[in-house]
């Protein structure tokens, strides 16, 4: 194993909670991961650390920091991890089970995946993001899998994406024809979302989450249309399709439950 590669600009406390992540038993590699990772970080950016592991996963490095949520706290993607302060430093540190990893990325190599809900994704996580973060990571200590974005998976991915683009902006009608505007207005937001994976897996890029999808996808514009949403339930509708014509869904388009 190699150890803990500098951290450039990284105040000491910091550097030394990574350099003690790399001691866990069960420890596969540690990862510099979010947009310091990228270089697209500001001077107060987290620190994000991905922990990969196999087996058994001893946290007291981690508990004697503060409190931490051990695997599948967070679901079996995002799986666990801390949020933690070193002096004026916020550092989360996220657990990855390499098993786990290496699973969805060979499902995604055969163009296959699964999406769940979680808190703070609105069209919810791809399991495929688990590749996206091998990609985009920057390996600190230990060794991992490349993780080249499949050509099955920009096959398989845009359409499934898309059924879904289409389900959520007919449902957004139907909820706005009955004056559900909060909800009308969340499904249409939802299909901007969808339409944005469709079109980052076609140009077959990873993105590891909804932060930045719509700006990777080139619909940035569509967020000008969420800061003026009418209430009356035809002008919602009409602003429905204007949305889904943002996105490049037809208005013709309907899920086959509507025809």
């Amino acid at each position: 194993m190699k150890r803990l590669s500098p951290l450039a600009d990284a105040p000491a406390a910091v550097h030394e909670l990574a350099d003690a992540l790399t001691t866990m038993p069960g420890v596969a590699a540690v990862v510099l991961g979010g947009s310091r990772a990228a270089g697209a970080h500001a001077h107060d950016s987290d620190w994000d650390f991905g922990v990969y592991y196999r087996g058994p996963l001893d946290l007291t490095v981690v508990e004697r920091r503060g409190t931490a949520y051990p695997p599948g706290s967070w679901g079996r993607i995002m799986n666990g991890g801390a949020w933690l302060s070193c002096g004026d430093q916020k550092v989360d540190v996220l657990l990855r089970d390499l098993d786990v990893v290496e699973h969805w990325s060979r499902r995604a190599n055969d163009g296959a995946f699964e999406v769940d809900a979680l808190l703070g994704y609105l069209a919810g996580i791809p399991t495929y993001s688990l590749a996206a973060e091998l990609a985009s990571c920057r390996v600190l200590y230990g060794d991992l899998p490349a993780a080249p974005f499949p050509a099955n998976l920009a096959i398989a991915a845009p359409p499934w994406w898309r059924i879904r683009r289409t389900f959520s902006l007919e449902y957004a009608r139907v909820l706005a024809r009955r004056d559900k505007v909060v909800a009308a207005v969340g499904h249409a937001a939802k299909a901007s979302l969808e339409e944005a994976h469709a079109i980052v897996c076609e140009r077959r890029r990873w993105v590891c989450n909804e932060k930045e999808l719509l700006e990777a996808a080139g619909l940035a514009g569509v967020n000008a249309l969420f800061s003026d949403v009418p209430n009356d339930s035809t002008a919602l509708v009409d602003w429905i399709d204007r949305v889904g014509d943002h996105i490049g869904a037809r208005t013709d388009d309907r899920p086959s439950w509507k025809r």
